[in-house]
């Protein structure tokens, strides 16, 4: 895909929603992957705090620091050069004093190169919702299954799947959008739930595993390419078994290095005779004193 277009921005996404056009928004963590993401044609790149499980081998997301989030920020940011790079403000720093969410949400802008962040929850983060955005701080919501009260919650499960939940996540929704956020992300909430939300607000919502009629769609780049992971959710579709085709061009390069068929002669540089000549008999020099 083109790398012409135009930076994309939160008008961008308002003018998306406005005209039905879906929003794509996939995760990355490093240079590399986000280099692919922008390339193949990603709105949003999301730094998330997912990168706990996914590249630093937690089994949650909740050790993750804001060193950690400012670290892989960078090198997304990097690579990001028309998409909307948002970073997730990790376990417990958007339930911190107005202060030290400032800070930190400053530090992802100013020092990690990021657009906006992420913050998870409802109620009990709105007023800082609020003194981020109006401080200029673009602010991306996050509702439903929010992994870093997977603790709290009890397990990885789908929210709002009665009366009562349902309203809560659809009076949360619209908390947030009052409060300034200029998106929202639902994760694991029925379809129908997270289809009346995305048309109750004016904001786009975009979904991992809310179902279709969403403004967009979040996935986790190494889950759509196959790459490593045991948990395999039903909302995931991999779409290239790259970890598979990784796998096997490593096996290929440890079985020749070992029968020695790597390197071969397309691989390495020759010394002239000559100078062949001169190392061997400067060696054999040495030996003779």
């Amino acid at each position: 895909m083109s790398h012409t277009r135009k930076k994309v921005t939160t008008r961008t996404l308002a003018r998306m929603k406005q005209n039905k056009e879906p929003i794509a928004m996939i995760t990355a963590y490093d240079y590399p992957t986000a280099k692919i993401a922008e390339q193949a044609g990603a709105e949003i790149i999301l730094v998330g705090d997912s990168l706990g499980m996914v590249v630093l081998g937690y089994d949650s997301t909740i050790p993750v620091t804001l060193q950690d989030m400012v670290h892989h920020t960078k090198a997304v940011a990097r690579a990001a050069k028309s998409a909307m790079v948002i970073a997730d403000l990790p376990f417990m720093t958007a339930h911190l004093s107005k202060d030290e969410v400032l800070r930190a949400a400053g530090r992802l802008m100013q020092e990690a190169g990021a657009y906006g962040v992420k913050m998870e929850g409802g109620s009990e983060i709105l007023a800082n919702v609020t003194t981020l955005t109006s401080a200029g701080i673009p602010v991306m919501g996050h509702l439903g299954l929010t992994p870093q009260s997977v603790n709290q919650i009890g397990g990885y499960l789908v929210q709002g799947k009665d009366v009562g939940t349902a309203r809560h996540l659809l009076a949360e929704a619209k908390r947030l959008e009052e409060a300034g956020s200029f998106a929202i992300v639902l994760e694991c909430v029925p379809e129908e739930l997270a289809q009346l939300i995305a048309e109750s607000l004016t904001i786009p919502v975009i979904g991992i595993g809310a179902g279709r009629f969403c403004d967009g769609q979040v996935l986790v780049f190494h889950d759509v390419l196959g790459i490593g992971g045991d948990w395999h959710p039903s909302f995931v579709k991999v779409y290239q078994q790259a970890g598979k085709v990784m796998q096997r061009g490593i096996e290929d390069y440890v079985q020749e290095v070992k029968r020695r068929a790597f390197p071969d002669e397309q691989h390495v540089s020759h010394l002239s005779s000559d100078l062949i000549a001169v190392l061997y008999g400067g060696q054999e020099g040495v030996k003779n004193t």
